[in-house]
């Protein structure tokens, strides 16, 4: 079987780290096609000897996409094409409906109770999808509570599986020689009480409570980790609170068990090296950074994330859901900052994650889907949704990241 994943971007998020996770695992030839940013995920898949290349999209109304799209996508004769994010599954359904592809999987990361990556889900948003939708064999969710979120919209529960993200739990294991090195390239106290923040600087992220929380922890420090358009304001805001010297922007981190010299640290790096994880988030598909943090053994304050909230009370004891208010997660972080500061076991919830597991559930998705064949003793959560169980070039070709990418990207 022959493979082609067709995402919006691949710059640092949650579904693009999980993408190049999945590469590793899934027993498949496999490309990649990002619509445009190129980005650091891009070259990680590259130096994990994967092949991307960049369709370089003008905007989300470059119609032109989609023809060149949908030679890509002949040319290359795969079997399945599986779209990732929003505006990759419009135009890569359609692309791979037009090149005659019939297995079209796609998975919804990221789709919320009000905004899918940030957009407004209005009507002219929901029209769109679910058009586009009829045009695949089937939408894989990362989690039930986005299964059931589909399934409100008018998305046909048969055509929905189950998936949630996976981790290498491993990966993210404590490491005082990464804590002390972080502590150091950061520029953190060696005593110093550390909060950690992961994910896209956008306003959905809610890291403004984060700050006006510290503002009432005076002996503790903040690392957020990851970029955005709220870089800015979010320094600005720390300012005004008089706590910006304790506030830390440690830029994108993969999700690379190293931490290269001179370079960013590694998120398993800033996670041994911080103590505690803070997720303000209102709106989250799965909370793959939670899972995380629970991974490296941390405490973790969060306000939603299905990962948790779809398992059995008792799964993850260091996880710990609280208010949406700054003060909620003064509270929290508070007692957190006067425990003992030790490492937590690894969790139930972690193991419930597993990658490979993970990844062996999408294979039967593929393998079903590509049969067209009912799947066997389907398990279904406490919802009704099916959750798999684990099996044992023309002058317009779009670039290759491996070749030609990088001069480009420092253009940016």
């Amino acid at each position: 079987m022959k493979v082609l994943h067709v995402i919006t971007g691949l710059g640092i998020g949650g579904a693009e780290q999980q993408l190049r996770l999945l590469l590793r695992q899934l027993p498949y030839e496999a490309d990649v096609v990002t619509l445009t940013n190129p980005g650091a995920v891009a070259r990680a898949i590259v130096r994990d000897g994967g092949r991307v290349r960049n369709l370089d999209m003008t905007g989300n109304r470059d119609l032109t996409a989609v023809p060149r799209l949908t030679r890509l996508i002949r040319r290359g004769h795969y079997d399945v094409v599986h779209t990732h994010l929003y505006r990759a599954c419009l135009y890569g359904r359609i692309a791979a409906r037009l090149a005659g592809v019939r297995t079209i999987v796609a998975t919804e990361h990221s789709l919320g109770e009000a905004r899918i990556e940030g957009r407004r889900l209005g009507p002219a948003v929901r029209g769109l999808y679910l058009a586009s939708e009829r045009l695949g064999t089937t939408t894989v969710a990362v989690s039930p509570t986005i299964a059931r979120r589909l399934v409100r919209w008018g998305v046909p529960e048969r055509r929905i599986q189950v998936v949630p993200n996976g981790i290498d739990a491993a990966r993210f294991a404590y490491s005082i020689p990464a804590r002390v090195s972080v502590r150091h390239q950061l520029g953190l106290p060696t005593r110093a009480f550390v909060i950690g923040a992961v994910g896209r600087l956008t306003a959905g992220k809610r890291f403004h409570v984060l700050i006006d929380a510290l503002a009432a922890l005076p002996d503790a420090w903040l690392v957020i980790a990851g970029g955005g358009a709220q870089e800015q304001p979010l320094r600005a805001r720390a300012e005004r609170l008089g706590v910006a010297a304790r506030v830390v922007f440690a830029g994108e981190c993969v999700q690379d068990g190293t931490t290269p010299a001179g370079h960013r640290p590694s998120l398993a790096g800033l996670l041994s090296a911080v103590d505690c994880l803070a997720s303000p988030s209102c709106e989250e598909a799965f909370g793959l950074a939670v899972v995380e943090g629970l991974a490296a053994g941390l405490p973790v304050a969060y306000v939603t994330c299905p990962a948790i909230d779809d398992l059995p009370a008792g799964s993850a004891p260091g996880a710990l859901r609280t208010g949406r208010t700054a003060a909620a997660f003064t509270d929290v972080l508070g007692t957190f900052q006067r425990a003992a500061r030790t490492r937590l076991p690894v969790p139930d919830a972690v193991r419930n994650y597993c990658v490979t597991t993970t990844s062996a559930q999408l294979v039967q998705v593929y393998e079903a889907a590509v049969a067209r064949a009912p799947r066997p003793h389907p398990a279904y959560d406490r919802a009704g949704i099916r959750v798999p169980s684990p099996a044992h070039a023309p002058t317009d070709a779009p670039t290759d990241v491996s070749t030609n990418n990088s001069a480009k990207e420092e253009s940016r």
